[in-house]
């Protein structure tokens, strides 16, 4: 990435990301995107591990769109197949993922001290990191059949 092979998941995420509760709501988890301004939630069981992740784009268009109240349907019922890295993997290792799955975010966990999560990695991270070559590629894989 940018010539740093050295770089981690750890190096390159965005910390402080904050869990939404397998139970709690999908109502709940639009109001904590709009105050933490942010596009998608991790979802955590009660043992506080990952078991999902929940976008704005989950709660209007497999909620809203049907016509369900969102205050009805718990986040968990929206997890789906996850993916996930090490905070100690390569940062390309992240980058290769996220082309791979066409995915935008991807959270990392600390596997090393109780796989916890730690922080997320977007978009936005790896334009800060990558090279402009890197990211028109990134652009070309992930948004192919968008």
């Amino acid at each position: 990435m940018a010539g740093n092979s050295k770089l981690t998941a750890r190096d390159i995420m965005s910390g402080g990301v904050q869990c939404i509760g397998a139970h709690q709501s999908l109502q709940e988890a639009a109001r904590m995107m709009r105050e933490l301004n942010v596009g998608a939630l991790p979802i955590c069981g009660d043992n506080n591990r990952l078991t999902g992740l929940v976008t704005d784009r989950d709660v209007v268009v497999r909620c809203c769109a049907e016509g369900i109240d969102p205050a009805t349907v718990q986040a968990g019922s929206l997890s789906g197949e996850l993916r996930w890295i090490d905070a100690s993997a390569p940062a390309d290792e992240a980058l290769h993922l996220m082309e791979e799955h066409q995915i935008k975010r991807l959270p990392v966990i600390d596997v090393e001290h109780g796989h916890q999560l730690v922080g997320m990695i977007t978009e936005a991270n790896l334009a800060k990191n990558l090279s402009d070559d890197q990211i028109a590629e990134f652009v070309s894989k992930v948004y192919a059949n968008a």
